[in-house]
C-alpha cells in the first residue's frame, strides 16, 4: 500500500476511536505529527492504534508506565498534549 493511503487509514482509525476524549487526543496528536514521520514512525503508530484506548490515554497522561516498545519520540510527542486544540 503507498504512503498516502496508508496515512489516510491512519487518521480515519485515529480519529475514530469510539470515545470522543480519545478521539481528540489520538487524531489531534496525528494531525499535528505525521507530516514528519518516516516509515519507522508510521509502523510504531499502526501498532499503538491497536491498543486499547485506555492504555495510550494513560501512557500520554503518565498513569501508567509506557511499555518498552512505545518508549521514544512518538511517546514523548504523545505526552506532551500540546496538540489538541483548546476552545476558549
Amino acid at each position: 500500500m503507498d504512503r498516502e493511503t496508508r496515512l489516510k487509514r491512519l487518521r480515519f482509525r485515529a480519529w475514530h476511536r469510539g470515545v470522543k476524549e480519545a478521539d481528540l487526543m489520538i487524531g489531534g496528536f496525528f494531525d499535528a505529527h505525521h507530516a514528519g514521520w518516516g516509515d519507522a514512525e508510521i509502523e510504531l503508530f499502526e501498532a499503538l492504534l491497536e491498543e486499547q484506548d485506555v492504555d495510550i490515554m494513560a501512557w500520554a497522561m503518565g498513569t501508567q508506565p509506557v511499555p518498552p516498545e512505545y518508549h521514544g519520540t512518538i511517546m514523548s510527542a504523545l505526552k506532551a498534549l500540546n496538540y489538541v486544540p483548546v476552545a476558549e
